[in-house]
């Protein structure tokens, strides 16, 4: 049978839309198609924790540079870490027990970020895992600071983002904020909250899944993302503004020599995989990237879903990558169902 690709593409993407959104797929260092609707084409959107697969790639390199792995203990790195056996590897891939701290801290403060982290008792230790949806900000961002003196911002600008002329920033500058367009809230259907196991310790003040989405503090609604700080502070853990091309461009950039092929293998090779403490769920992550739940991941692809229900992903087998950003969020802890309409795609014959 034959599918009209980019019309049953353009069918999805309209379908449902709320607010405005951009889808882009490229492959083989070629643009496919990019779409978008109910906003300008240029927009840039906060895309959250799609953001993390980039500040990794940032010491992931900044490792290859000096001739080192992801096996490296990151006590070689930071004395006085709580966890100094554990790898820089474990630690990309959510394993090291620090995503809820033993006290609060302010995102805008990494040395205050740091101190927290050093009078915090892990969780966990490997081969245990468990998402750290805040706490991977401060912690790429020490690990960087500690073996190449810049933080993952500035690595990011100027070792990746300028070069490949990336329509994706950590770190937004003042010349571009009049393209970014405010987020909108999820809609709340009633009972969700209540039915949802997630979502249920998600809002008890006493869990630990609660603290590891509130352990750090600062840029945690909708408005405040929707702010020139926000866009400014160039989090590695959500502080990533991007257009969907900007973000599928990226992916597609991990498949090309640009890219050491020791640094994608890295991204690329599950370190971890089974119940996430924090997801509540079974997970599986790469040094720095989601790979599980498979469908949303396609062809043995690597990638990361942001909150709200931006996605990104490559897959080297197929020379890939796809991305999707929105304004108008979504509940849930991976993207909801219009992502999953579009990646429904790749199914057909």
């Amino acid at each position: 049978m034959q599918v009209d690709w980019a019309g049953e593409f353009e069918r999805r993407f309209r379908e449902n839309l709320v607010g405005g959104a951009s889808v882009s797929v490229w492959q083989h260092g070629q643009e496919l198609l990019t779409l978008h609707a109910g906003w300008p084409a240029d927009s840039l959107v906060p895309v959250f924790s799609a953001t993390k697969p980039a500040s990794a790639l940032c010491l992931l390199l900044a490792l290859h540079d000096c001739c080192r792995t992801p096996d490296l203990e990151i006590g070689d790195l930071w004395s006085a870490f709580p966890a100094p056996h554990c790898t820089v590897g474990q630690l990309l891939s959510h394993q090291c027990g620090l995503a809820a701290l033993g006290e609060p801290a302010p995102l805008e403060d990494l040395e205050a970020c740091r101190a927290a982290i050093e009078r915090s008792t892990p969780a966990w230790l490997p081969p245990q895992h468990g998402y750290h949806p805040q706490t991977f900000g401060p912690l790429v961002d020490i690990l960087l600071l500690e073996l190449t003196g810049q933080r993952v911002c500035e690595f990011w600008e100027q070792r990746i983002r300028r070069p490949l002329g990336l329509d994706f920033y950590i770190g937004l500058p003042e010349s571009e904020f009049h393209r970014v367009v405010p987020l909108q809230a999820p809609r709340i259907q009633p009972g969700y909250m209540h039915k949802d196991e997630f979502y249920k310790k998600y809002f008890d003040t006493s869990s630990s899944v609660y603290r590891a989405f509130h352990s750090i503090v600062g840029y945690g609604t909708p408005r405040e993302m929707s702010t020139p700080a926000a866009w400014q502070c160039g989090s590695p853990a959500k502080g990533g503004v991007a257009s969907a091309r900007g973000l599928a461009q990226f992916y597609q950039s991990l498949l090309t020599d640009f890219i050491p092929a020791d640094v994608r293998d890295w991204l690329a090779t599950p370190q971890c995989n089974g119940w996430d403490e924090t997801l509540q769920q079974p997970t599986a992550f790469t040094c720095g990237a989601m790979c599980e739940p498979a469908h949303l991941f396609p062809g043995g692809g690597f990638g990361h879903a942001g909150a709200g229900g931006s996605h990104a992903f490559c897959s080297p087998a197929s020379g890939l990558s796809f991305a999707y950003v929105m304004n108008r969020m979504e509940l849930g802890n991976l993207p909801g169902f219009r992502v999953e309409n579009l990646l429904a795609l790749f199914a057909l014959p």
